[in-house]
């Protein structure tokens, strides 16, 4: 049997122990599934209370069941919901019971989504969008998921592809009434028309998106500077808990150290350094090497420096702040600033000056990431599919009127990487791909 006709069940709700679990099963054993453990299948759509027994008829809890007939399920195949208690030992028996049944395993991870796709519940760019919505740390990442999710993009994709065939349409009659005198020239600039408007209406939604796909891996800002300054207080500061060690002693932070931070919404790593200095200790020389790689991976260099040096060692193409700290030591000497360097002072053991540390770092994530929250481009994938189409659309323009076989081609080529893009064409290479990285129960 293939395994696309197994029946497959996960936990899909969160890790146990919790007060409420919820177990999805899907396929077409999921009737057999109610039958034997509830005793009976219920209504559609409705929950109702059960005691829930294994094959021996020995109770395994007291649980609500709910039942959803394909088609009209999340994945379009039977689905059966058991809600139990969230006790390991409820759901290691509820998954034994399951498994004793013919024709039904454990579900792989994003096998659920990946059926919902097949059956046509959803195009690949709104599954690319709930397996966003699932990872979404910030409410900028959850709006924008969201949208992806309700088909911001794959409605757009469709009716640019509908556009499409109606032009190839227009094209293929010239070419079918090709002796007709002027029958093509009345088909080929309405057809002209259509493909100018389009290519120009993808490449306006490619120019606009900014940053946008960046919004689902977030900001990385480093802190970067000379042994000692402060750099890990810093950092406490910003993440508002103790995440670094603080010492007197120079040389303490031998390795990167990451926090994910939340500014306004914007996703935002910041990774504290070792402190960057010439030494004869090998394990500090391996941690100096992994501040300047991960310094020059940033998006954004803070290079922290006291509030009496006057010297800034540090080159890069990454934007570079200066944050001068302790300024409540030797508040006189914070006047040497480095030209061409935005400058802050903090004293990052009081707290002075963070919080408009702070509120620049919102300012520049927001002009990182663009102001514009409707961007339809949130993967790589999707923007090099559009860069596709937008190719094979100039191509035809080109060719319009020297060669109308050409031009159905290239238009077959748009309509091509369209329905790559919402997954409805030759995509089984990068289906693993996608969906291997939902989690198991979605």
């Amino acid at each position: 049997m293939h395994p696309r006709d197994h029946t497959i069940f996960a936990l899909s709700s969160g890790r146990p122990p919790s007060a409420i679990a919820i177990v999805r099963v899907s396929g077409p054993q999921a009737g057999a599934a109610l039958d034997l453990l509830a005793g009976k299948i219920p209504q559609p759509r409705c929950a109702t209370r059960a005691l829930l027994r294994d094959r021996n008829r020995q109770p395994i809890d007291d649980a609500v069941v709910l039942w959803f007939p394909k088609p009209a399920s999340a994945t379009g195949e039977d689905v059966a919901e058991f809600h139990v208690h969230g006790g390991r030992a409820v759901l290691a028996l509820l998954f034994t019971a399951l498994a004793s049944i013919e024709q039904m395993r454990s579900a792989e991870p994003g096998e659920f989504t990946r059926r919902a796709f097949e059956n046509g519940k959803l195009d690949l760019t709104e599954a690319e969008g709930l397996d966003d919505l699932i990872h979404a740390d910030t409410d900028r990442q959850r709006r924008q998921a969201l949208r992806q999710l309700k088909g911001l993009l794959g409605d757009k994709a469709r009716d640019w592809r509908a556009q499409i065939i109606e032009a190839q349409a227009l094209i293929e009659a010239a070419i079918d009434f090709s002796d007709e005198g002027d029958v093509p020239a009345e088909l080929i600039t309405p057809a002209l028309a259509k493909m100018t408007t389009l290519r120009d209406e993808i490449e306006h939604a490619l120019a606009s998106q900014g940053r946008s796909e960046r919004l689902r891996d977030g900001l990385v800002v480093a802190i970067a500077g000379p042994p000692n300054v402060g750099k890990s207080t810093l950092m406490n500061q910003l993440a508002r808990r103790e995440v670094a060690i603080v010492s007197p002693h120079a040389g303490t932070t031998r390795d990167v150290i990451e926090v994910q931070l939340d500014l306004d919404g914007y996703p935002v790593t910041v990774i504290d350094t070792a402190g960057i200095r010439e030494t004869d200790d090998p394990v500090e020389q391996e941690g100096v090497r992994r501040a300047r790689s991960r310094a020059a991976e940033a998006d954004l260099v803070l290079w922290l420096a006291d509030a009496t040096s006057e010297k800034v060692s540090y080159e890069t193409n990454t934007p570079v702040w200066l944050v001068r700290n302790k300024i409540d030591l030797d508040q006189a000497a914070s006047e040497a600033d480095v030209a061409d360097l935005r400058t802050f002072r903090i004293s990052a053991s009081r707290g002075d000056g963070i919080a408009e540390l702070v509120a620049a770092l919102v300012s520049f994530a927001h002009d990182y990431f663009g102001a514009n929250e409707d961007g339809l481009v949130t993967r790589e994938r999707q923007r090099k599919l559009l860069d596709e189409t937008v190719a094979a659309l100039t191509r035809a323009i080109g060719a319009i009127w020297t060669g109308e076989e050409l031009v159905a081609e290239d238009l077959r080529a748009a309509a091509y990487a369209l329905g790559r893009l919402l997954g409805r064409v030759d995509v089984e290479d990068i289906l693993d791909v996608i969906f291997r990285e939902f989690c198991i129960g979605k």
